[in-house]
């Protein structure tokens, strides 16, 4: 029986929209690629969701995986407020959920600039009973230990729990922790899977 329905953020409850971002700046198709690789797509962009490096070290970091474009990437990192987007369907789900006695939690690789700079479209987190994000608490997604922080925390039962995520490797850490899990697509599918579940 599922007594807690744990969310992702980031193209679950809201848009993570960069490439839109990146757009309103007014970089062309290939300059957008191009950026993407040097942040959003790196290795070094978990940096800023792990929390353990100062906004100013991480910059550093990226521009030195394009010096060539080091102007554009400090630009586009300068306010992240345009990455993420509101979706309009976060809020209901949530009371939904909630009305129907669910616990509701998120678990989400999220920065603090992030979450300081995209407040407006995560107007959905007062309503949720709390979770992870893992700047909190300098782990992410997929490693085994937060998943174990938050079914700790919140004195959970992972066969009572179930998480859905758009990355399918932390979809597959979620399951290696016991937690029933999918990979999210859009809210029509989502809520099919969690009916499977009885939800």
């Amino acid at each position: 029986m599922i007594r807690t329905v744990i969310f992702d953020i980031g193209n679950v409850l809201a848009g993570f929209s960069w490439d839109e971002h990146f757009r309103n700046l007014g970089y062309d198709e290939g300059m957008r690629r191009r950026l993407a690789r040097a942040t959003v797509h790196s290795e070094d962009w978990k940096e800023y969701d792990r929390g353990c490096l100062s906004d100013e070290e991480i910059e550093r970091l990226l521009v030195e995986n394009d010096p060539e474009i080091g102007q554009e990437i400090r630009r586009v990192l300068a306010d992240l407020g345009g990455m993420v987007r509101r979706w309009d369907y976060a809020i209901p789900w949530i009371r939904e959920l909630k009305e129907k006695g669910y616990q509701v939690l998120v678990l989400s690789n999220f920065s603090q600039k992030a979450l300081r700079e995209c407040w407006n479209a995560l107007d959905f987190l007062p309503y949720v009973d709390g979770g992870i994000l893992s700047f909190q608490d300098k782990l992410i997604k997929p490693m085994p230990e937060i998943y174990s922080l938050l079914l700790d925390r919140y004195r959970l039962k992972a066969e009572e729990c179930v998480f859905m995520d758009d990355t399918q490797e932390n979809v597959e850490g979620a399951r290696r922790a016991g937690i029933h899990a999918f990979r999210f697509e859009n809210q029509k599918q989502a809520k099919a899977e969690l009916e499977k579940l009885g939800v």
